[in-house]
């Protein structure tokens, strides 16, 4: 044990300092990393297609090769399923990470190379453990266990050559065997594709490990949290895990769990901010006194950002990591080396610093409302609810958000669906604060608001517990990535969940 900690210590060491230089030098880093997927990717049929081998230039590469959506790509992802190798990308892909994202009824299946593994999902978990370490030189990390809260894969169903499952899953498969002996629960427990059996197997095993380190989506850790701490009578997981230290997590906003979190562990537990998805591994948190996400410039990824005025555009321009601004929300465009080529992902970012390029998760380019034209965006209800909770002492465990259309009798309004942790005691109250913090950070929303004119005041419906559950397992989406959608521009989500509770 001596030698793995000393080994591991000097490669963290030395990863630091990689990181430092691309931190130092971010244009030279990106400009590198654009020449070398046009390069592996000139002899595939996507590099032929766009004559890869006489780009010399993003301004080239951006004047070439149009813009994709998921749609745009799937006809040539859909061969590669069956077997076609050499489209997108040059080696084998046999693994695809299958997503949506939202409660969607479609499915996505992203390629997941063998570069796009070692180089960008493993390097960014590899990267988290070395800042964290580095920010906690005293950290016992590596005394105990590591918990993940994996996905579940399957065999393609056509044909026997490819396979799919959550991105997590993936990469459980994937990581080397001595891992096995670091982490808990095993691989066969982990992958399991039934999420209640699955849970209380994780609770009951991992019960009496040392876990010193958590990783997984919130919402689904909290139930596994609750559900040991039912089992073993205890009122805070520090009775049952001394000695852990550190939770990560990403796919959502931490923000509406955070009280949650500390009311069931120890105020000692430290929080570290992923940003990974099934396209690939994005930025992580690296300060510990910050929020903000080191964005990742050495992970096989070549970035493009879309202003805030060309979103709507059919063909809107793009900008270069040297071009961005700070506090501007850009829609985030990426080409990877799994052969995602200009690939709109869906989501918005900010630039908090450009020394260095940190960044923050605003929402997504289609989880928004706008029905009146007060354009509300996922950071604009995360920050309201939040504000609504710290004035009313509530928790919010889920909630879902849509438009009321106008009617003969009432102009429109926005309807929130809310399942509470602990409700508030004047809900008039929570709804005043949520609709004043909804004004403070949306001027649309406040000119929408004014007077009543347009929207009129939030309606609030609180749901009884278990609704968001049972609603993602009725459409068979528990666990692994799947997560409530927060804002949804129609009423497709709001009308299902109101349905479901009147049947009960």
């Amino acid at each position: 044990m001596p030698l793995f900690n000393t080994v591991i210590s000097w490669l963290m060491k030395r990863r630091i300092h990689q990181i430092e230089l691309f931190m130092r030098y971010p244009h030279e880093v990106q400009m590198e990393c654009f020449k070398s997927l046009i390069n592996q990717a000139e002899n595939t049929e996507w590099g032929k297609n766009y004559n890869f081998s006489s780009i010399k230039t993003p301004i080239d590469f951006k004047n070439r090769v149009p813009l994709s959506h998921y749609e745009d790509l799937k006809p040539y992802i859909e061969r590669m399923r069956l077997g076609e190798q050499n489209i997108l990308w040059p080696t084998d892909i046999r693994w695809f990470a299958k997503s949506s994202g939202t409660t969607s009824d479609k499915s996505k299946f992203i390629p997941v190379s063998r570069e796009a593994l070692d180089e960008c999902h493993f390097k960014g978990g590899k990267d988290l453990l070395s800042i964290y370490c580095n920010n906690h030189p005293n950290t016992r990390l590596f005394t105990g266990k590591v918990l993940g809260m994996s996905g579940t894969h399957n065999m393609h169903d056509a044909d026997a050559t490819s396979f799919h499952g959550d991105v997590s899953a993936i990469l459980l498969q994937h990581l080397p065997c001595w891992i096995n002996f670091v982490r808990t629960p095993n691989r066969s427990i982990a992958l399991m594709d039934e999420w209640e059996s699955k849970i209380e197997l994780m609770a009951q095993i991992t019960i009496n490990e040392d876990v010193t380190n958590i990783t997984g989506v919130p919402s689904w850790t909290l139930i596994l949290l609750k559900r040991i701490l039912a089992a073993t009578g205890k009122h805070s997981i520090a009775e049952v895990w001394p000695n852990l230290e550190l939770f990560v997590h990403g796919g959502v906003n931490f923000d509406p769990y955070r009280e949650q979190f500390r009311k069931i562990t120890t105020p000692a537990l430290n929080y570290l901010e992923a940003y990974n998805a099934s396209e690939g591994f994005f930025g992580l948190q690296y300060l510990s006194d910050s929020s903000d996400l080191l964005l990742m410039l050495d992970y096989g990824i070549y970035y493009e950002f879309i202003p805030p005025n060309e979103l709507d555009n059919e063909n809107p321009n793009t900008l270069q990591l040297h071009q961005v601004e700070v506090e501007v929300p850009y829609a985030l465009v990426i080409s990877t080396n799994a052969g995602l080529w200009r690939y709109q992902i869906g989501d918005t970012i900010k630039f908090t610093s450009v020394s260095p390029y940190s960044i923050r998760i605003t929402g997504r380019t289609k989880s928004f409302i706008n029905a009146v034209g007060e354009e509300l965006m996922i950071e604009n209800a995360e920050k309201a609810i939040a504000y609504a909770c710290e004035k009313t002492k509530a928790l919010v465990n889920e909630y879902t958000a849509a438009p009321m259309y106008f009617s003969d009798n009432s102009n429109a309004a926005h309807e929130w669906l809310i399942e509470f942790t602990i409700p508030p005691t004047d809900f008039a109250y929570f709804t005043e604060m949520l609709d004043t913090a909804l004004k403070a950070n949306n001027s649309d929303y406040e000119a929408k608001r004014h007077h009543n004119l347009v929207l009129r005041s939030p309606v609030i419906r609180t749901l009884p517990p278990k609704t968001f559950y049972n609603w993602m397992k009725i459409k068979g989406k528990l666990g692994g990535q799947h997560k409530v959608p927060r804002l949804s521009n129609d009423r497709k989500h709001v009308e299902e969940i109101l349905t479901l509770i009147k049947s009960r």
